[in-house]
């Protein structure tokens, strides 16, 4: 703890709830995903702090803040220094245990609920309860040390603490809450909880037993994003999600319907600037998607499908200024391409111009045209998608496909994209138009196949010789790794015989 910037910090007087000091929340410094705060002073910090101050000539108000009462000298900065190298050198804790945890939890539920007895008898004195707020987010702090231990968790079930934390979701000092957040998220770190499956199994079970995500998402709806600590603790909250769906993907359906589907796709057509936030909503998104058709319903029951396609609309001519903003991009097209995957939302595709859009991306030559090219392909492909086939020649969809299919783009690396796939999306949507396609739209299909001297039958050849060479190399290696298979099963049976 760096002296002069204690001796020098003023308080913000306009701050719309007290802090101990600058960590008094659970927002954290790093940027990174589930990074780690650093923790305010605590109560008892705090009561040591102030005995050495008084003789140095420093007062230290409530909330963890000092004020200069006189000018110090060399010998008062001394003495504080002194101070901060004694408690730099305190004794390392004790090691965790099942008595140090159960130890641990109960002063945990002794603090809650003397803070909510105080907070009911003292409502508009805030000084009144204060101290125990900070004994409280104090204990929380050290909670932390539970999730080094994750076959212990059963403990915070047994002992009623996740009853107790998921309860803290909704005090009225959002830093409480965010606190209980940062803690959630380390415990369901998902490297933690595949160390005991056995008690990440009953702390997940508790969790959702106890309406986690509803809680959550009601927390987030009054965060701040313009308060640093609480777009922190929205960020932590969409990490505790992510864990959980990824060692749970079964609890995807009851996450969106808690109301996370919603709160996503309110944040994510937000008019606010591009922050890493709306990049982990556009991540959670997609993964709530995959493979799942009762939250693809869910969104485009929820008018989902024209908030995708605002949001892809910023790329139709524009590049993502950075790479962090071209993940969005590709998140927000791989969710379009799931929710595709629903014949239902396919109308609701071409009846938001999906197609139209598309289609402009493909011309413009952008970043976005690759994952325009998948979108079509996921739209048109089946007898589903046989709307979508005749509109998109009706906006003249053919004048924009043949020279993709003609010549591969030589910008592909740009964009992440290999040659491969992008033959195999424009094959695959000139496959579905031949499919679908009826009366007039399908003359105009085959006459393009007939200008020019039949070129496009050239090169639907020459695709079709390269990648049927592909399969017979293909198919030679798997003969032959069966041949040699074959041959050690023989082996092996003819020295059991001699043995």
């Amino acid at each position: 703890m760096d002296v002069g910037e204690l001796l020098n910090y003023q308080p913000d007087r306009g701050a719309k709830r007290p802090r101990d000091g600058d960590g008094g929340s659970a927002g954290g410094d790093e940027d990174s995903r589930g990074g780690k705060q650093q923790k305010g002073l605590s109560a008892r910090e705090l009561a040591r702090y102030r005995e050495a101050a008084a003789a140095a000539g420093v007062g230290i108000d409530v909330g963890g803040e000092m004020r200069d009462t006189e000018e110090l000298s060399g010998d008062k900065k001394k003495i504080l220094e002194k101070l901060m190298d004694q408690d730099e050198e305190e004794p390392e804790a004790e090691p965790v245990d099942e008595s140090s945890v159960k130890k641990m939890i109960l002063t945990f539920e002794k603090r809650s609920y003397k803070n909510q007895e105080l907070r009911i008898k003292f409502p508009d004195s805030p000084e009144k309860f204060m101290e125990s707020e900070l004994d409280l987010n104090d204990i929380i702090q050290e909670m932390h040390v539970i999730a080094t231990m994750p076959d212990l968790y059963h403990l915070l079930v047994e002992l009623n603490a996740v009853h107790s934390l998921l309860g803290l979701l909704s005090h009225e000092n959002t830093d409480v809450a965010i606190a209980v957040v940062d803690l959630l998220q380390e415990l369901t770190d998902i490297d933690t909880l595949h160390e005991s499956e056995e008690g990440a199994e009953v702390l997940i079970d508790a969790l959702l037993e106890g309406q986690v995500v509803a809680l959550l998402v009601q927390n987030m709806d009054r965060l701040d994003e313009q308060v640093k600590e609480e777009a922190d603790g929205i960020f932590n909250t969409l990490a505790i999600i992510e864990n959980m769906a990824e060692f749970r993907p079964g609890l995807c359906t009851e996450a969106a319907q808690q109301g996370l589907m919603q709160w996503l796709l309110k944040r994510i057509k937000a008019k606010m600037p591009f922050d890493a936030n709306k990049l982990y909503c556009s991540e959670i998104l997609a993964i709530l998607l995959q493979n799942n058709d009762n939250t693809r319903e869910l969104l485009g029951e929820m008018d989902g499908i024209d908030v995708l396609l605002q949001q892809l609309s910023v790329f139709k001519r524009h590049n993502p200024s950075t790479a962090e903003e071209q993940e969005m991009m590709e998140n927000l097209f791989d969710a379009l391409c799931s929710c595709l995957m629903l014949p239902a939302n396919r109308d609701r595709f071409l009846r938001g111009e999906g197609l139209q859009l598309m289609n402009l991306m493909l011309r413009e030559k952008k970043m976005s045209r690759t994952s325009a090219m998948k979108v079509l392909d996921h739209g048109m492909i089946g007898p589903e998608g046989a709307d979508n086939c005749h509109k998109f020649v009706d906006i003249l969809g053919l004048r924009t496909i043949f020279p993709l299919f003609m010549k591969t783009p030589k910008k592909m690396k740009k964009t992440g994209a290999s040659e491969k796939e992008h033959e195999e999306h424009v094959s695959s949507i000139i496959a579905s138009m031949l499919r679908n396609l009826k009366s007039q739209q399908r003359s105009r299909l085959f006459t393009k196949f007939t200008e020019n001297d039949c070129e496009k039958v050239d090169r639907l050849m020459e695709l079709h010789f390269k990648y049927l060479e592909a399969v017979q190399q293909a198919d030679k290696r798997i003969e032959g790794e069966k041949h040699e298979m074959v041959q050690e099963g023989e082996s092996k049976e003819r020295r059991r015989e001699f043995e």
